[in-house]
């Protein structure tokens, strides 16, 4: 298995997430909590954001 198939998927979990299509964490597969600014799970942590410099935000924590 190579690194970008994996990060395809990955990308496109991101973007059916931002557009509304998935209500499915990619980190742990709660239900996320759709924010103003972001997306948020409030299982694991795991934060989905704009930013208008860099783009697409993900933000996880451990624990």
């Amino acid at each position: 298995m190579t690194v970008a198939p994996l990060h395809r998927t990955l990308e496109q979990e991101l973007t059916a997430l931002l557009r509304g299509a998935s209500l499915e964490c990619p980190v742990c597969g709660e239900f996320v909590l759709h924010e103003p600014a972001s997306i948020r799970c409030p299982e694991c942590g795991m934060r989905l954001g704009h930013r208008a410099s860099a783009g697409l935000q993900l933000e996880s924590q451990a624990g």
